[in-house]
């Protein structure tokens, strides 16, 4: 067993390598802080990638930018948005050309052939950013009509870096996929598990993978269902070029017609961002972003308390059987759910589980944890809500706890809920709403979280806001928090809806000071 010692240099060296977008500011620990204490330090570069948001003509889409201000920081910072084109060589992900005559087929060739011309000669200019951010504290907005809004490769540096946060809110009036979709750029990675997707008929679902790098990605997309791996026609080696993003319409890699599917997307070489966009032909669509990580135990946050329907999806990516406690976390307490005191997800597999209107009314989340010994598993649940011809769906991933701090952008003054859950210890939490994209005077409060329990907390809003705002909420305990912010939009009595869990916004990291012990043991 080798013992090598890792010096600071080389650990801030590995983390901008693991990361790519996370370098840091040069240790100024604060005075009070006790003898060979780690400095808990800004970043000072961040990375984040944006799916392209829609391909309806009629999708109105916001992308929203906001930093929340922190200290040690310095006093400039810059932000880049660039637009991440689709592969140009790559296959159209749907289309009904075998309807069409020679005749028509030869017309839409000579329309792409003018298209073609007029964004070779757009692109001559420089490309107008759909945004520019400001500064730290106060959120930013830019709209993009129809299907045009693109992917991003987006990066911010400086004071603009620590925490910051990026979102793409779109309205789909009519059409598979209506409704309210959201989703918060990520960073780049090398894996991601999605519980919860499907091949079915009724359902379009695209895995958007988005390259920030100067090297193409080489990625694998592998399905799991009820019985174990599903066979792929074209799931391995999918090649997404330099600076750009593909959608892989899940449909076109298996001939099965599958619900409650589990994608695992493994980067073989460079790292991605991915995403998958739900289109669903009677209950609207949105985004589903990867579960956290394999874990004994996992929280999936703020479900909706009018909810109609909930169905939990849970994967087991090892050998091993996964027997699990499924526990909702009301205002008052750990419950479980009627019929449902164990599940068992066999090794290898994905399974499925109806819990109806779980939430019965109150704020609710999920606990999951081991029946037995601990096996890593991930998850996700699909929410409906409204009743009949006025559905509309969104999923909710297992998630992280929120850490050190965590913002979501895109609120308004009526159509926005926060969920916090704390299932393991009572939890001090402070919330900060911010000035308004338009105006207004933050500002903040400190909620208590009962152990075991969830709570849609009473918002602060921001005196004479004008705009949109930003939440940010920061634990002041040791205890962890999981949260999560649901945005509403009815539109002809369809209840659209769109959920956003809050992990850790990654903005700062704990750096130990050079006296202190940094071997590190490999195994």
């Amino acid at each position: 067993m080798n013992r090598p010692t890792l010096s600071l240099i080389a650990g801030t060296a590995a983390l901008a390598a693991v990361t790519g977008f996370a370098t840091l500011a040069a240790p100024d620990a604060p005075a009070d802080a006790p003898a060979g204490a780690a400095a808990v330090l800004p970043v000072e570069r961040t990375g984040l990638l944006c799916p392209a948001p829609s391909t309806s003509d009629i999708a109105e889409t916001t992308y929203t930018s906001f930093t929340p201000v922190t200290k040690g920081t310095g006093s400039t910072g810059r932000t880049e948005l660039l637009p991440a084109p689709r592969d140009a060589s790559a296959p159209p992900a749907a289309t009904d050309d075998d309807d069409k005559t020679d005749a028509d087929k030869d017309a839409d060739a000579e329309k792409d052939d003018k298209n073609d011309d007029k964004k070779d000669s757009a692109g001559k200019k420089d490309a107008k950013p759909v945004l520019t951010p400001k500064e730290p504290g106060v959120p930013v907005t830019g709209d993009v009509s129809g299907a045009d809004a693109p992917a991003l490769v987006a990066t911010a540096e400086g004071r603009t870096a620590p925490g910051w946060t990026l979102q793409e809110t779109t309205r789909v009036a009519a059409g598979a996929g209506r409704g309210l979709l959201g989703v918060t750029c990520a960073e780049p990675d090398t894996e991601f598990w999605f519980p919860g997707v499907s091949t079915a008929a009724d359902r379009a679902d695209y895995v958007h993978l988005t390259n920030p790098d100067d090297s193409a990605a080489v990625a694998d997309i592998e399905l799991y269902g009820k019985d174990g791996a599903v066979a792929t026609t074209a799931g391995e080696g999918i090649t997404v070029p330099p600076h750009s993003t593909e959608p892989v319409l899940l449909s076109t890699l298996t001939d099965e017609k599958l619900d409650d599917l589990t994608v695992h997307v493994n980067v073989r070489s460079g790292r991605v961002g991915a995403a998958v966009q739900a289109l669903d032909d009677k209950l609207g669509g949105d985004w589903l972003t990867a579960s956290a990580d394999p874990a004994g135990s996992l929280v999936i946050p703020g479900i909706p308390k009018d909810a109609t329907a909930v169905r939990l999806v849970v994967h087991t990516p090892g050998d091993a059987d996964a027997d699990l406690k499924v526990q909702l976390a009301s205002p008052s307490g750990l419950i479980t759910p009627a019929g449902q005191e164990t599940l068992q997800v066999k090794g290898g597999m994905t399974t499925a589980v109806d819990l109806g209107d779980v939430t019965r009314g109150e704020a609710g989340s999920l606990v999951l944890t081991p029946a037995g010994r601990a096996v890593p598993v991930v998850a996700a649940v699909r929410v409906v809500r409204g009743k009949g011809e006025k559905q509309e769906s969104a999923f909710i991933p297992a998630t992280d706890p929120v850490g050190r701090r965590a913002s979501a952008v895109a609120n308004g003054a009526k159509n926005t809920t926060l969920s916090l859950t704390a299932p393991r210890g009572t939890a001090k939490v402070k919330v900060t709403a911010s000035a308004g994209t338009g105006g207004g005077t933050p500002a903040s409060q400190t909620y208590t979280i009962r152990s075991g329990t969830t709570q849609d907390v009473e918002l602060p809003v921001p005196a004479g806001l004008k705009g949109t705002y930003a939440l940010t909420v920061e634990p002041l305990t040791p205890v962890p928090v999981h949260a999560a912010r649901t945005l509403t939009a009815t539109e002809d009595g369809v209840p659209g809806f769109t959920v956003q869990t809050l992990p850790d916004d990654g903005g700062a990291v704990a750096v130990p000071n050079a006296d202190e012990d940094l071997t590190v043991v490999q195994r």
